[in-house]
């Protein structure tokens, strides 16, 4: 049986998937989604040219408790990075490795941000 999403989840993947479809016309190349690990979710996994790009997507209705931006802590990028890490032993790339995010609000629309955050 097939379990409906929950409106907040169905939020997500409508950003996901308007997110991607922003991505693939500013020319990157689709690699994979929703990758899954002990240490978090990597939204989506594309490649710019010569570097493995990995996308966070936050969306948000409106900033009473911060903009999409503000949502991505400290604490987030750190589950971020493992998880690429993870990720990257499991499909190797010779190449750079790049953190972007997209932030969606009905307010402020898409916002693309390369090179977010960097691995410390």
């Amino acid at each position: 049986m097939h379990k409906s999403l929950t409106p907040h989840l169905l939020c997500g993947q409508l950003a996901e998937q308007q997110a991607l479809a922003y991505l693939l016309s500013q020319g990157l190349t689709f690699v994979d989604k929703n990758f899954n690990c002990r240490y978090g979710e990597l939204d989506l996994i594309m490649t710019e040219q010569n570097t493995r790009v990995i996308v966070e997507v936050r969306f948000r209705k409106n900033n009473r408790f911060g903009s999409a931006a503000e949502s991505i802590t400290p604490k987030k990028r750190a589950k971020i990075i493992r998880a690429s890490q993870i990720y990257l032993m499991k499909h190797p790339f010779d190449g750079a490795v790049r953190f972007d995010v997209v932030t969606l609000s009905p307010k402020e629309g898409l916002n693309w941000i390369k090179n977010a955050f960097q691995c410390t």
